[in-house]
C-alpha cells in the first residue's frame, strides 16, 4: 500500500493577489545576497543572466519598488539587495519555516487526525517567555508542575503567544509542543 504525503508551495503575494516571490525567486535573492554579485549568483544557480534579470524585473513590478542596488567599478562593485528585497526574503523564509514545522511534521498530522491520546495533551497557562536568537523557551504552568517547551521564535510569533495565554502542551517522548487555545 502506497503512503500519501502532503506537499505545499509558498508564494508571497501583493495587494492585487499577484505573486511576488516563490521558491525560485527567493533562492535567486538569497544567492545575490550571499554572492554580492548577480553574475556569480547566476553561475551558482546555473541559470542565465537574462533569465535572472527577467525574474528580478517581475519581482520589482509585483513589489512596486526596486529590489537591487548595483555599483559598477571600484572596490564596492557588485549587486546587493535593497531593504525591500531583504524584507521580502526574510518574510518568505519565516513563512517557509512555519510551513515546514506544520505540513512536514508528522506530529502535526497526528494531531489533526486526532491520533494523540488524551494523556499526551495537557492544558496550562504560559507563565514566562524567553526569546533568545532563533528559539523561544515557553514556560507553562500545568498544576502542580511547570514544563518548558522550546520552539522556534517564528513559531512563537506566528501563534502570537503571550504571558497568561491558555495553551495545550502536547508531550512527545523527546519534546513538548504547544497550541494556543482560542
Amino acid at each position: 500500500m502506497k503512503r500519501t504525503q502532503a506537499r505545499a508551495k509558498l508564494w508571497l503575494i501583493n495587494n492585487e493577489e499577484e505573486p511576488i516571490i516563490g521558491e525560485g525567486k527567493a533562492a535567486l535573492l538569497e544567492a545575490i545576497k550571499q554572492e554580492g554579485s548577480l553574475n556569480r549568483a547566476c553561475k551558482n544557480m546555473q541559470i542565465s543572466y537574462k533569465h535572472a534579470w527577467l525574474l528580478l524585473k517581475e519581482i520589482e513590478e509585483s513589489a512596486g519598488e526596486p529590489i537591487l542596488i548595483t555599483q559598477r567599478g571600484g572596490m564596492g562593485q557588485g549587486t546587493s539587495l535593497t531593504e525591500k528585497a531583504l524584507n521580502l526574503l526574510e518574510e518568505y523564509n519565516t513563512y517557509q519555516n512555519v510551513l515546514n514545522q506544520t505540513v512536514y511534521d508528522k506530529t502535526f498530522w497526528e494531531a489533526i487526525g486526532l491520533k494523540l491520546s488524551a494523556r499526551n495533551q495537557m492544558k496550562g497557562k504560559i507563565i514566562e517567555i524567553e526569546k533568545e536568537g532563533l528559539i523561544s523557551k515557553i514556560k507553562i504552568s500545568i498544576e502542580p508542575a511547570i514544563i518548558t517547551a522550546i520552539i522556534t521564535k517564528e513559531a512563537a510569533d506566528a501563534m502570537d503567544i503571550k504571558k497568561n495565554d491558555s495553551v495545550v502542551a502536547v508531550v512527545k517522548a523527546t519534546e513538548v509542543m504547544i497550541g494556543k487555545e482560542e
